[in-house]
């Protein structure tokens, strides 16, 4: 749950622990005080019982009348507290007890009664009364207080006539006093459970109004910047904090006004930047537009001037060998009757003028080619028998030439969906092209592989001259030729690739000088294309 991930219950917790973990130690200190305070009471109170009863049968010690001594300790041992009262002789032997059995028994010098004065075999008697006590537990599973009194040998008991003590003794006897610590055990719990009750209670006081001071004054106010953070990141740059106080939380909550007001400040700046830019941007593109569109408009003048200008260089040259031979013609002709030789001449001529006629023509032809002006039927085609048909077109050639052929096309039909035309003209300018590289003989190898179930690949590989690095980039560039002048127009391999783009194909090409060169056709089987992009 949330609640238990909040800064507020982390804080809870924390003192709640830290109340808890003082009241416990508080309690413990305090009952331990109260303790030691008993015990000083009742160690206090056992020396001035021991005390009193000595000051009790002094007189009657003085006068040795044993009956009374012992009627006066009888009658003080019953006292409530008192748990026994003996009296030891300098020996050890017990003289007198309000117990009669014990009377006669001598106590042992390792006994916990004489191991106050004899230690190690030697007698010390302590000075202070205090350190005359000792604390033991007895049958009944209680602790019991002893204050040992000695009985000294004062002046009036040497100097007395009824006693023999002498001078020089020192101690007469030990007046024992044990008095029973249960009722004090008792009233030391009784007032732990009080203690540990009120530490409890002030804890669980003191546990309330903690919390209910870290709900109103952190947890509530973390959730108002929490919520307000929120509505900042939501893009709610209008939400203010209502805090009235001056605390440090008052002062973030102003702080957080301030900078929500800065925040806005700089996003609405922000947006008018953009809108400024985005402005200044349209207007620009709007110019680079205009300036393309200038620029196209310059570059397809040039390339229709370029155009131009190689395609009447093209037409010239034929046509002006007709002009000149028609106007011979023509002159011979006017002169009268001509003899048989003159005829044969004038047929030389006319087919002269024949071949530069069509030469004009293939010229024509391949612009309309390149231009896409004109193109055949599209419909399923085995590619099989259409490279058949280009290889039966150039067989003289490579008889004429020596030049072995490779054919290596699979035996079942393989269906592409072309203008087999165009594709013939592409396979002719690709063989003739590889037969104009290989004018002292060599091998030309066709071979066609299905690459998937939707391509196939046909490659044209010859063993001629190859063609340079610096010349390779441009094969495909109209009008680009190595023939020298009249030989070629430069527009073969180029409308082949062309017809490669217009199928959705493509071409490539790979070449090493004197080691051949091999052109790469990549076909789709299928094509998706309307009749107007035929044209």
């Amino acid at each position: 749950m949330k609640i238990f991930q909040s800064l507020a219950f982390k804080l809870f917790i924390l003192i709640f622990i830290l109340v808890l973990g003082v009241s416990i130690i508080f309690s413990a200190l305090i009952i331990q005080w109260q303790t030691k305070q008993f015990l000083r009471i009742s160690t206090e109170n056992a020396i001035k019982t021991s005390d009193l009863i000595k000051r009790a049968t002094h007189h009657s010690m003085l006068r040795n009348r044993r009956e009374d001594i012992y009627q006066i300790i009888n009658m003080l041992g019953k006292q409530p507290g008192i748990k026994v009262i003996r009296i030891y002789n300098k020996r050890g032997e017990i003289t007198f007890s309000t117990i009669p059995d014990e009377v006669g028994k001598v106590i042992p010098m390792e006994s916990e009664a004489c191991n106050v004065c004899h230690k190690n075999g030697k007698i010390n008697v302590p000075a202070e009364a205090s350190q005359l006590t000792r604390i033991f537990h007895s049958d009944e599973e209680y602790k019991i207080l002893g204050a040992i009194n000695p009985i000294r040998n004062e002046e009036s008991c040497y100097t007395a006539d009824c006693h023999a003590h002498k001078k020089e003794q020192t101690i007469l006897g030990v007046l024992d006093v044990m008095i029973s610590l249960k009722d004090m055990h008792k009233n030391i719990e009784r007032l732990s459970e009080i203690q540990y009750m009120s530490g409890l209670v002030i804890f669980f006081v003191i546990s309330f109004f903690v919390l209910v001071f870290i709900w109103k004054f952190v947890n509530v106010p973390l959730k108002k910047l929490t919520y307000g953070t929120t509505e900042i990141m939501n893009g709610n740059l209008d939400f203010k904090l209502d805090f009235k106080s001056k605390d440090e939380i008052g002062l973030l909550a102003e702080s957080f006004n301030k900078m929500t007001e800065k925040l806005k400040q700089a996003h609405e700046e922000l947006t008018n930047w953009a809108k400024l830019l985005e402005q200044k941007v349209n207007e620009k593109t709007a110019e680079l537009q205009r300036a393309h569109a200038y620029m196209v408009q310059i570059e397809k003048m040039a390339s229709l001037g370029k155009l131009a200008a190689t395609v009447a260089h093209e037409l010239n040259n034929p046509l002006e060998g007709v002009l000149t031979y028609a106007k011979l013609l023509k002159r011979r002709l006017q002169n009268g009757e001509i003899s048989e030789a003159e005829k044969n001449e004038i047929l030389n001529e006319l087919s002269i003028i024949i071949d530069e006629t069509s030469r004009c023509g293939n010229i024509v032809k391949n612009l309309l080619l390149f231009s896409k002006q004109k193109v055949g039927e599209f419909k399923d085609e085995d590619i099989c028998q259409v490279i058949k048909r280009s290889v039966a077109l150039i067989s003289h050639h490579l008889q004429m030439n020596n030049i072995k052929l490779e054919l290596d096309i699979p035996e079942n039909p393989v269906f592409v969906f072309c203008d087999a035309q165009q594709i013939e003209q592409m396979l002719l300018a690709m063989e003739i092209n590889s037969i104009e590289a290989m004018p002292e003989g060599g091998t030309l190898r066709i071979e066609l592989n299905e690459i998937d179930s939707d391509k196939i690949q046909i490659k044209v590989t010859d063993t001629g001259i190859g063609i340079p690095e610096d010349i390779l980039p441009h094969i495909f560039e109209p009008f680009f030729t190595t023939k020298k002048e009249g030989k070629g127009t430069g527009l073969g391999l180029a409308v082949a690739y062309g017809i490669a783009e217009r199928h959705n194909g493509s071409i490539k090409v790979e070449s090493k000088v004197n080691q051949g060169t091999t052109f790469t056709i990549t076909l789709p089987k299928k094509l998706n294309i309307s009749y107007d992009a035929q044209i």
